[in-house]
């Protein structure tokens, strides 16, 4: 029998090769999308023989997406799996930032994940099977100063996600969400005052009242792993009966408001 093929997208560092990496381990044969060609190679590295393919595509390119997904089912056969965590992070002030940085982040983390979801989806409700997992955040749900833009954006890949998993629901399509906090990855690495000093940790872990920023109760940061995990189950047959659901990594962080 032939493994399941799943697609993750974002697969260049961070959460996106982690996940890679734990699908290869669970079984599943992996196809990786990244815009970075040169971290895209290391993690096909990582995953070893299970990586069937890898195509450097930038999600705001809607056709350049479609002809990757074309050319991935044409050669190795149909996606079982969509692990989307492809995103960027920009900060900044509601008044002050950037228009321009604004429509980075919605033209990534929104538009850029509803380009995945038609290519995939339309093949997946076609054969009337298969899993997409989308990678959001914590920002989607409680508010955070600088974090407009983020915030927002993740708010709107949610909705997204679960109107999908909702019209995808009668064609046997599961569509979920794992909303992560802090994460040891680059991307919140480059929140801390030194990137390369673990002592920035300690600012997520006890939070800061003047910033209104509940820290985290298990009194960790989340490694990628912990995130992977929770995207490998969500995608397997042991969360057959769960679809529209948004699932909070955060060590309790939001305190899930």
């Amino acid at each position: 029998m032939t493994a399941p093929l799943c697609l993750v997208t974002g697969a260049g560092r961070g959460i996106g090769r982690t996940t890679a990496v734990t699908l290869a381990q669970r079984g599943w044969r992996v196809a990786v999308l990244d815009r970075d060609t040169d971290a895209l190679e290391r993690t096909g590295e990582l995953v070893g023989a299970a990586c069937m393919a890898a195509h450097t595509v930038d999600v705001r390119d809607s056709d350049a997406v479609a002809a990757a997904v074309a050319t991935i089912e044409s050669l190795h056969g149909p996606l079982d799996g969509l692990a989307h965590v492809a995103g960027v992070l920009e900060t900044g002030s509601v008044l002050d930032s950037e228009p321009d940085s604004w429509q980075r982040v919605f033209d990534v983390n929104v538009t850029g994940l509803l380009n995945v979801v038609r290519a995939v989806g339309t093949a997946m409700r076609e054969r009337g099977r298969g899993a997409m997992v989308v990678v959001g955040s914590n920002a989607a749900g409680v508010p955070r100063a600088g974090m407009g833009a983020y915030g927002a954006s993740k708010a709107a890949a949610t909705m997204i996600a679960r109107v999908s998993g909702l019209e995808l629901a009668q064609h046997g399509i599961r569509v979920n969400v794992v909303a992560p906090g802090s994460t040891d990855t680059d991307m919140q690495r480059s929140l801390w005052p030194d990137p390369g000093d673990d002592t920035g940790a300690r600012g997520a872990i006890e939070g800061s009242l003047a910033e209104f920023k509940v820290g985290i109760p298990l009194g960790r940061i989340a490694a990628a792993e912990d995130i992977a995990d929770s995207v490998e189950f969500l995608l397997s047959e042991r969360a057959r009966h769960i679809t529209m659901q948004a699932l909070y990594v955060d060590g309790g962080a939001t305190l899930r408001a």
